[in-house]
């Protein structure tokens, strides 16, 4: 017994060698990875390394739960809703699916968008890469339009509104507005051909183009080779840089697999554990209320990677925001096309570069600012303020109360805080009360303000001498 048993496991190595023999022979699977897994690269690579290959661990994180998601969603505009509620509350995991899914392309457009920014500041766009990073710029843009596409999908109350908010928006770029807007929504209004074209660039078009895209970019890294780190005062010379590099990689080149990759493949197991613990700990964003273009109390707003561009259009002026909604875009898609072509060469040490580092500061600090503005958007109406309690108004009955609930009523207190409650979008009428008298108080009321509508046509005079009332008792400390 114990010698069928010593035969068997002499054996078994030779079935595995026989059975990978025959495939190779037919496929030529190996002979194809081997020259990929044992390429050489330059000394010297460390973990600012890993942020390329963790992206597309986090991109195949994505086309698996998306996959998943698709399988059970309904792109029907009356039945998406309902679908989505089923995934998130009844279907077996799906609400981990979801998170994970979502988390998944908040980590796939940091990681893209760190890697960027590595790839800019050590100069590693030069020669002979410059088509690495065209085809990295147009996968970053990408990867925002499939965040930007995903949104709609959730169709709930802001999902809708977002995307109504974003064709409005193009709809006021110079000539060619009306057709993006109509373009977005697939017709005049929001509906379920808007469902069925963003569903169709979220799931195919779009994977599609970044899964090709995704094969171009590996295949120029493989041809060109891993960019060594810089070195002060090495420039970078296209007519000998090749042989450089050529010879730089016989004397001290180290082979990808396992020298290398074991950092990617670490790091790329660290991201998506990080996923699925924010998924677990967090899970997906709430639905709001089943989408109904009537209602327009929401707050519609971007995912966390487009809040800084909400924040740009909503504090330029209004007669701007034709030509930011056009000419942004296209100025960085210009400087993303113009730089590798007319800086592929000289230093590539970011200490070499001050201009380099201080353009990555500037973009770096302008859009942290602009999201953090953006996470407070003063500028827009707190739909969920609360009525001012009696503690806060000083009554619990009689005209002064009374102004305080029409101040709730009418919206007021969706603009406007007092004591702390409200919203920014209007000034703080805290202590009015010692800035205007009772008559300029009414004017404003009657004819409104450079952000206030006039209520002279939607308010009785008895509610304006109740708001009056109300708002004259309204003073500091």
């Amino acid at each position: 017994m114990n010698e069928e048993k010593d035969t068997m496991q002499n054996n078994s190595p030779g079935l595995l060698r026989q059975s990978w023999d025959w495939f190779e022979e037919r496929t030529g699977v190996g002979a194809a990875i081997k020259p990929l897994a044992e390429h050489l690269v330059p000394p010297g690579t460390n973990w600012w390394y890993v942020f390329g290959s963790a992206t597309l661990f986090a991109f195949v994180v994505q086309a698996v739960t998306g996959a998943t998601l698709a399988s059970v969603y309904t792109t029907s505009s009356g039945n998406a809703y309902e679908s989505l509620r089923f995934i998130t509350e009844d279907a077996y995991m799906g609400n981990l699916l979801r998170g994970i899914h979502f988390w998944g392309a908040s980590a796939m457009v940091l990681l893209v968008g760190i890697h960027m920014l590595r790839v800019f500041l050590t100069g590693a766009y030069k020669f002979p890469r410059e088509f690495n990073w065209l085809t990295g710029s147009v996968l970053l843009l990408l990867t925002v339009a499939m965040g930007f596409t995903g949104q709609l999908l959730r169709w709930d109350q802001n999902a809708i509104w977002t995307v109504v908010v974003g064709a409005e928006q193009a709809g006021r770029a110079p000539l060619i507005g009306t057709l993006l807007g109509r373009f977005l929504l697939a017709g005049e209004t929001v509906g379920g051909a808007t469902l069925s074209r963003f569903f169709s660039f979220h799931v195919f078009m779009i994977p599609g183009i970044l899964i090709a895209l995704i094969g171009v970019h590996l295949f120029l890294v493989v041809r060109n080779g891993i960019s060594e780190p810089p070195v002060a005062g090495q420039i970078v010379n296209p007519k000998t840089y090749r042989q450089r590099y050529r010879e730089m990689l016989k004397r001290v080149g180290e082979p990808f697999w396992p020298d290398v990759a074991w950092r990617d493949v670490a790091f790329g197991f660290l991201v998506v554990v990080l996923i699925v613990l924010l998924a677990l700990i967090f899970g997906p964003p709430p639905l709001t209320q089943p989408p109904d273009p009537s209602i327009i109390q929401a707050t519609p707003r971007p995912d966390w990677y487009l809040l800084w561009y909400f924040a740009v259009l909503a504090l330029i002026p209004p007669a701007l925001e034709p030509y930011v909604i056009i000419g942004a875009p296209l100025l960085l898609g210009v400087s993303l096309v113009l730089l590798p072509l007319l800086a592929n060469k000289g230093e590539r040490h970011p200490l070499r570069r001050p201009w380099a580092m201080a353009t990555a500061l500037i973009v770096v600090m302008m859009i942290g600012i602009l999201w953090y503005l953006a996470t407070k958007a003063p500028w827009s109406p707190d739909f969920n303020a609360k009525p001012l309690t009696a503690q806060q108004v000083g009554a619990e009955s009689g005209p002064i109360w009374q102004g305080s609930q029409l101040f709730a009523v009418k919206g007021c207190q969706y603009c406007h805080t007092i004591d702390g409650q409200g919203g920014s979008r209007g000034p703080d009428l805290t202590a009015v009360g010692d800035r205007l008298s009772e008559q300029q108080i009414t004017i404003r009321i009657l004819n409104g303000g450079t952000n206030m509508p006039a209520y002279g046509g939607n308010i009785s005079s008895g509610e304006v001498d109740l708001l009056v009332q109300f708002l004259a008792t309204r003073h500091g400390q």
